[in-house]
């Protein structure tokens, strides 16, 4: 059985421990948008054809407006970013040294120690370095390219999982300059998932020079995103008005969740409007106390004081107001 890792979620083992059913549970322990984008009726060829290359095609001409990604760097849609981080070691060849600042996003440090790579080595000249912009899950942001301590082997990986809620943070349009920071490549993640409150549907995006998105693309295989994210997904990427909207609502309510927080908060919050940090005086107590409401939160195996919590969806904040008093 696979080994699993710390992550939010896992609103079974809560249900469990805590009783009620899962249309009870309210779960704020994942950074997903609670008001998805509305899918809107799905063609029946999307469920019943192999994706074609038209699909595929408008997708990805979707995302390339809306993240703005520079003529001649190339873009590649996967089922997932996750499928792309866990892939990535191996597409940058061999086995080698990576940097990841930590704490941060866990899948990354598995997919290079999975791969043979070295993590974190003392003095040690990398061949990788990762970034998770915004982090997550304290939401800073990374250092750009021009502050890399870069040389040509180095290759800059930046994870915008939880960008999109500031579009002009985004370091997509520094890809094409790689050589410019001594960098051999830099390349730039995305996942659909979190802004777009979709998080079943696996999709994710890799940005970078062509020959890297090439090689994963063989990496992945014919036909590895499905039909029915294919149409989604261009759907949504063209919305720029729902994008705009989401982000007001966001801004809106995570101001309004460090509202209702500030109380058992030792310091100000830290995270993105997806998701918000707060460091408590004890985070398992905390927790145990939104569990017994049936609210289920995410704490850290690193830490005893820190507990994320997400946004509530528009009918359920009376239930975490409630649990707080």
């Amino acid at each position: 059985m696979t080994n699993l890792r710390d992550h939010g979620g896992g609103l079974d083992a809560a249900i469990e421990k805590y009783g009620g059913t899962r249309a009870d549970w309210l779960d704020l322990s994942t950074g997903i948008n609670p008001v998805p984008y509305p899918v809107g009726d799905v063609s029946q060829d999307a469920w019943t054809a192999l994706p074609d290359i038209g699909a595929r095609d408008r997708l990805l001409a979707a995302a390339r407006r809306f993240w703005s990604v520079p003529d001649g760097v190339d873009i590649l849609a996967a089922p997932g970013a996750s499928a792309l981080i866990a892939r990535l070691p191996n597409l940058l060849g061999g086995v080698g040294k990576v940097r990841i600042e930590e704490p941060t996003y866990n899948e990354w440090a598995a997919a290079f120690e999975n791969a043979g790579w070295r993590i974190n080595g003392p003095k040690q000249r990398p061949n990788a370095m990762v970034y998770v912009h915004p982090n997550n899950p304290d939401g800073v942001a990374a250092a750009p390219p021009a502050q890399a301590d870069g040389h040509e082997d180095l290759t800059a990986i930046y994870d915008e999982s939880f960008c999109d809620t500031a579009p002009s943070d985004s370091y997509i349009g520094e890809t094409p300059r790689a050589k410019d920071y001594g960098l051999r490549d830099i390349l730039v993640l995305k996942s659909f998932g979190k802004f777009w409150g979709l998080a079943g549907l696996r999709l994710g995006f890799l940005i970078g020079p062509q020959n890297r998105i090439d090689e994963m693309a063989e990496m992945l295989g014919p036909w590895p995103v499905a039909g029915p994210a294919l149409e989604i997904g261009a759907r949504a990427l063209d919305d720029m008005a729902w994008a705009d909207a989401t982000r007001t609502r966001l801004d809106e309510d995570f101001k309004r969740l460090d509202k209702l927080m500030a109380p058992h908060a030792q310091r100000d919050p830290l995270g993105t409007p997806l998701f918000r940090l707060y460091t408590t005086k004890d985070a398992a107590e905390l927790q145990d106390k939104l569990a017994q409401s049936h609210i289920w939160s995410r704490t850290f195996p690193y830490s005893k004081t820190w507990i994320r919590l997400g946004l509530p969806a528009p009918d359920r904040w009376d239930q975490l107001e409630t649990a707080l008093r």
